[in-house]
Protein backbone atom coordinates (compact mmCIF):
# COMPACT_ATOMS: atom_id res chain seq x y z
CA UNK A 1 0.00 0.00 0.00
CA UNK A 2 1.31 3.44 -0.86
CA UNK A 3 2.17 5.84 2.34
CA UNK A 4 0.04 8.52 2.51
CA UNK A 5 1.86 11.61 1.93
CA UNK A 6 0.38 14.59 4.56
CA UNK A 7 0.19 17.92 4.55
CA UNK A 8 2.98 20.19 5.29
CA UNK A 9 1.84 23.94 6.81
CA UNK A 10 4.06 26.74 7.38
CA UNK A 11 3.38 30.58 8.52
CA UNK A 12 5.55 33.98 7.98
CA UNK A 13 5.66 36.17 10.49
CA UNK A 14 7.28 39.75 8.62
CA UNK A 15 9.05 42.03 11.04
CA UNK A 16 9.25 45.91 10.97
CA UNK A 17 8.01 48.81 11.48
CA UNK A 18 9.17 50.17 8.22
CA UNK A 19 7.18 46.98 6.41
CA UNK A 20 3.79 48.48 8.40
CA UNK A 21 4.39 51.78 7.64
CA UNK A 22 4.96 51.63 3.81
CA UNK A 23 8.49 52.97 3.51
CA UNK A 24 9.48 49.53 3.05
CA UNK A 25 7.44 46.97 0.29
CA UNK A 26 7.52 43.17 1.24
CA UNK A 27 9.23 41.22 -1.34
CA UNK A 28 9.28 37.80 0.75
CA UNK A 29 6.00 37.05 1.25
CA UNK A 30 5.19 35.83 -2.51
CA UNK A 31 8.79 34.49 -3.36
CA UNK A 32 8.45 32.22 0.11
CA UNK A 33 4.99 30.98 -1.06
CA UNK A 34 5.96 29.79 -4.23
CA UNK A 35 9.10 27.94 -2.63
CA UNK A 36 7.47 26.51 -0.03
CA UNK A 37 4.61 25.15 -2.36
CA UNK A 38 7.40 23.98 -5.52
CA UNK A 39 8.62 21.73 -2.30
CA UNK A 40 5.53 20.44 -1.15
CA UNK A 41 4.66 23.15 2.36
CA UNK A 42 1.56 25.37 1.87
CA UNK A 43 1.97 29.08 3.63
CA UNK A 44 -0.97 28.87 5.49
CA UNK A 45 -0.93 31.81 7.22
CA UNK A 46 0.62 35.39 7.17
CA UNK A 47 1.49 38.07 10.30
CA UNK A 48 3.08 41.71 10.32
CA UNK A 49 4.01 42.78 13.51
CA UNK A 50 6.02 45.57 14.90
CA UNK A 51 9.42 46.00 16.07
CA UNK A 52 7.80 45.17 20.07
CA UNK A 53 9.34 42.75 21.69
CA UNK A 54 6.08 41.38 23.63
CA UNK A 55 4.04 41.41 20.17
CA UNK A 56 6.82 39.56 18.39
CA UNK A 57 7.19 37.11 20.88
CA UNK A 58 3.14 36.38 21.09
CA UNK A 59 3.09 35.99 17.07
CA UNK A 60 5.87 33.54 17.18
CA UNK A 61 4.29 31.48 20.07
CA UNK A 62 1.04 31.67 18.36
CA UNK A 63 2.37 30.36 14.67
CA UNK A 64 4.86 28.16 16.06
CA UNK A 65 2.33 25.84 17.55
CA UNK A 66 -0.25 25.87 14.86
CA UNK A 67 2.03 24.69 11.73
CA UNK A 68 4.75 22.86 10.91
CA UNK A 69 7.29 25.50 10.34
CA UNK A 70 7.51 29.11 11.29
CA UNK A 71 9.53 31.29 9.10
CA UNK A 72 10.30 35.02 10.17
CA UNK A 73 12.10 37.63 7.90
CA UNK A 74 13.35 41.24 9.27
CA UNK A 75 14.89 42.27 12.83
CA UNK A 76 18.28 40.59 12.51
CA UNK A 77 20.63 42.85 11.78
CA UNK A 78 23.24 45.61 13.34
CA UNK A 79 21.34 48.05 15.06
CA UNK A 80 19.47 49.05 18.65
CA UNK A 81 15.96 47.83 16.63
CA UNK A 82 16.52 44.76 15.48
CA UNK A 83 15.17 42.94 18.38
CA UNK A 84 14.19 39.43 16.51
CA UNK A 85 16.15 37.55 18.49
CA UNK A 86 15.65 38.73 21.63
CA UNK A 87 11.91 38.41 20.82
CA UNK A 88 12.43 35.17 19.87
CA UNK A 89 14.39 33.90 23.11
CA UNK A 90 11.76 35.23 24.86
CA UNK A 91 9.06 33.16 22.91
CA UNK A 92 10.97 30.31 24.60
CA UNK A 93 12.06 31.44 27.29
CA UNK A 94 15.69 31.15 26.96
CA UNK A 95 18.82 33.61 27.37
CA UNK A 96 20.45 35.14 24.50
CA UNK A 97 24.19 34.05 24.16
CA UNK A 98 26.53 34.44 21.28
CA UNK A 99 27.08 31.68 19.24
CA UNK A 100 30.57 30.35 19.35
CA UNK A 101 30.91 29.88 15.52
CA UNK A 102 28.68 32.84 14.50
CA UNK A 103 31.27 35.12 16.29
CA UNK A 104 34.29 33.29 14.35
CA UNK A 105 32.67 33.45 10.72
CA UNK A 106 31.99 37.36 11.46
CA UNK A 107 35.73 37.92 12.64
CA UNK A 108 37.34 36.23 10.03
CA UNK A 109 35.12 38.21 7.74
CA UNK A 110 35.46 41.20 9.06
CA UNK A 111 38.84 41.25 10.90
CA UNK A 112 39.46 42.27 14.43
CA UNK A 113 39.93 46.40 13.35
CA UNK A 114 36.22 46.27 11.57
CA UNK A 115 34.43 43.73 13.80
CA UNK A 116 32.32 46.17 16.09
CA UNK A 117 29.79 46.32 18.69
CA UNK A 118 27.37 46.75 15.84
CA UNK A 119 28.83 43.82 13.65
CA UNK A 120 29.12 41.76 16.99
CA UNK A 121 25.03 41.86 17.57
CA UNK A 122 24.60 39.74 14.90
CA UNK A 123 26.60 36.64 16.62
CA UNK A 124 23.58 36.68 19.37
CA UNK A 125 20.76 33.69 19.07
CA UNK A 126 18.60 32.03 21.69
CA UNK A 127 20.10 29.83 23.65
CA UNK A 128 19.85 26.65 22.24
CA UNK A 129 19.53 27.80 18.38
CA UNK A 130 21.44 26.52 15.39
CA UNK A 131 22.97 28.69 12.60
CA UNK A 132 21.52 29.26 9.34
CA UNK A 133 24.19 29.53 6.49
CA UNK A 134 24.66 33.22 4.69
CA UNK A 135 26.39 32.77 1.76
CA UNK A 136 25.71 36.57 1.13
CA UNK A 137 26.75 38.52 3.70
CA UNK A 138 28.32 36.21 6.29
CA UNK A 139 25.98 37.21 9.30
CA UNK A 140 23.90 34.03 9.74
CA UNK A 141 20.19 33.00 10.09
CA UNK A 142 18.67 31.32 13.24
CA UNK A 143 17.12 28.20 13.44
CA UNK A 144 15.58 26.98 16.99
CA UNK A 145 12.78 24.17 17.00
CA UNK A 146 10.63 24.89 14.32
CA UNK A 147 11.14 28.34 13.60
CA UNK A 148 13.66 29.55 11.12
CA UNK A 149 14.68 33.18 11.46
CA UNK A 150 15.98 35.12 8.68
CA UNK A 151 16.95 38.53 7.04
CA UNK A 152 14.54 40.26 6.05
CA UNK A 153 17.00 41.65 2.75
CA UNK A 154 15.00 39.22 -0.43
CA UNK A 155 18.16 38.57 -1.68
CA UNK A 156 19.76 37.40 1.61
CA UNK A 157 16.35 35.36 2.69
CA UNK A 158 16.50 33.64 -0.15
CA UNK A 159 20.10 32.67 -0.27
CA UNK A 160 19.33 31.10 3.16
CA UNK A 161 15.79 28.93 2.08
CA UNK A 162 18.02 27.14 0.12
CA UNK A 163 20.68 26.03 2.81
CA UNK A 164 17.82 24.79 5.14
CA UNK A 165 15.88 22.75 1.82
CA UNK A 166 17.44 19.65 2.80
CA UNK A 167 16.02 20.03 6.69
CA UNK A 168 12.22 20.19 5.89
CA UNK A 169 9.78 17.68 5.42
CA UNK A 170 7.68 17.91 2.43
CA UNK A 171 4.22 16.82 1.93
CA UNK A 172 1.58 17.10 -1.24
CA UNK A 173 2.35 19.89 -3.70
CA UNK A 174 -1.01 22.04 -4.37
CA UNK A 175 -1.67 22.37 -8.01
CA UNK A 176 -3.16 25.78 -9.68
CA UNK A 177 -4.85 26.50 -12.62
CA UNK A 178 -6.56 29.74 -13.87
CA UNK A 179 -8.77 31.07 -16.39
CA UNK A 180 -9.76 33.87 -17.43
CA UNK A 181 -13.41 34.88 -18.07
CA UNK A 182 -14.80 37.89 -20.18
CA UNK A 183 -18.18 38.15 -18.42
CA UNK A 184 -19.53 39.80 -15.46
CA UNK A 185 -18.60 38.45 -12.50
CA UNK A 186 -21.88 38.33 -11.29
CA UNK A 187 -23.04 36.05 -14.20
CA UNK A 188 -21.04 33.21 -13.15
CA UNK A 189 -21.00 33.14 -9.55
CA UNK A 190 -24.36 31.15 -8.92
CA UNK A 191 -22.65 28.59 -11.12
CA UNK A 192 -19.13 28.42 -9.86
CA UNK A 193 -20.85 28.09 -6.65
CA UNK A 194 -22.25 24.64 -7.83
CA UNK A 195 -19.27 23.61 -9.28
CA UNK A 196 -17.51 23.96 -5.42
CA UNK A 197 -20.11 22.02 -4.79
CA UNK A 198 -19.08 19.46 -6.67
CA UNK A 199 -16.07 19.55 -6.31
CA UNK A 200 -15.30 19.56 -2.40
CA UNK A 201 -11.35 18.71 -2.72
CA UNK A 202 -10.72 22.28 -4.55
CA UNK A 203 -10.85 25.77 -3.67
CA UNK A 204 -12.18 28.02 -6.36
CA UNK A 205 -11.59 31.92 -6.25
CA UNK A 206 -13.05 34.38 -8.80
CA UNK A 207 -11.13 37.80 -8.99
CA UNK A 208 -12.68 40.61 -10.72
CA UNK A 209 -10.80 43.00 -13.14
CA UNK A 210 -11.75 46.01 -14.93
CA UNK A 211 -9.46 49.04 -17.47
CA UNK A 212 -9.49 47.65 -20.68
CA UNK A 213 -12.31 45.62 -20.67
CA UNK A 214 -13.80 43.74 -17.77
CA UNK A 215 -14.24 40.11 -16.38
CA UNK A 216 -12.95 37.55 -13.64
CA UNK A 217 -9.69 35.31 -13.34
CA UNK A 218 -10.97 32.07 -12.13
CA UNK A 219 -8.41 30.47 -9.93
CA UNK A 220 -8.94 26.61 -8.71
CA UNK A 221 -6.45 24.94 -6.42
CA UNK A 222 -6.04 21.38 -5.13
CA UNK A 223 -3.51 18.75 -3.87
CA UNK A 224 -5.85 16.32 -6.57
CA UNK A 225 -4.83 17.21 -10.17
CA UNK A 226 -7.73 15.32 -11.70
CA UNK A 227 -10.08 16.93 -9.12
CA UNK A 228 -9.14 20.11 -10.75
CA UNK A 229 -8.97 19.14 -14.18
CA UNK A 230 -12.93 18.00 -13.40
CA UNK A 231 -13.19 21.41 -12.02
CA UNK A 232 -12.01 23.52 -14.52
CA UNK A 233 -13.86 21.46 -17.40
CA UNK A 234 -16.97 22.32 -15.57
CA UNK A 235 -15.94 26.02 -15.25
CA UNK A 236 -15.35 26.53 -19.26
CA UNK A 237 -18.46 24.52 -20.17
CA UNK A 238 -20.45 26.71 -18.06
CA UNK A 239 -19.00 29.45 -19.98
CA UNK A 240 -19.13 27.90 -23.23
CA UNK A 241 -22.86 27.48 -22.65
CA UNK A 242 -23.33 30.95 -21.80
CA UNK A 243 -21.79 32.63 -24.50
CA UNK A 244 -18.46 34.05 -22.25
CA UNK A 245 -15.73 34.13 -24.14
CA UNK A 246 -12.08 32.78 -22.24
CA UNK A 247 -8.81 32.64 -22.44
CA UNK A 248 -6.69 29.33 -22.59
CA UNK A 249 -6.33 27.89 -18.52
CA UNK A 250 -3.30 27.67 -17.41
CA UNK A 251 -1.89 25.23 -14.97
CA UNK A 252 1.16 25.25 -12.38
CA UNK A 253 2.37 23.12 -9.47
Amino acid sequence: MAETVKDISAALLIIGDEILSGRTKDANLSYLAVWLNEIGIQLAEVRVVPDIENEIAAAVNALRLKFDYLFTTGGIGPTHDDITVDSVAAAFEVPVVVHPEAYRRMLEYYGEENFTDARKRMTRVPKGAELIDNPVSIAPGIRIDNVFIMAGVPKIMQSMLEGIRPHLKTGRKVWTSSLTVHAPESKIAEGLGKIQDDYPQTSIGSYPFYGQGYGANIVIRSADKDAIDGAMGAVMNMCDAMGFEMDHPTTLS
